[in-house]
């Protein structure tokens, strides 16, 4: 697997993850959307620490930086 997550989209996907996580456990969201949100967050943490999004990768999109010649 080749990166293809840059710095910021792995800061923001981790962000987004945490804000799911502190919302499931206050009780802001629960149930089933509660369940999505957690796999959503867990999603999002694994992508962000192994800098390898899957769709990124079936689109061609890549938010690494390049390096020049």
């Amino acid at each position: 697997m080749k990166a293809n997550m840059g710095s910021i989209d792995k800061t923001v996907r981790l962000l987004i993850a945490a804000l799911l996580i502190v919302l499931y456990f206050l009780g802001v969201v629960e149930g089933v959307l509660g369940t999505v949100a957690l796999g959503i967050a867990a999603v999002f943490t694994l992508t962000s620490v192994i800098s390898f999004c899957p769709l990124y990768a079936v689109f061609g999109i890549t938010t690494c930086k390049t390096k020049s010649a």
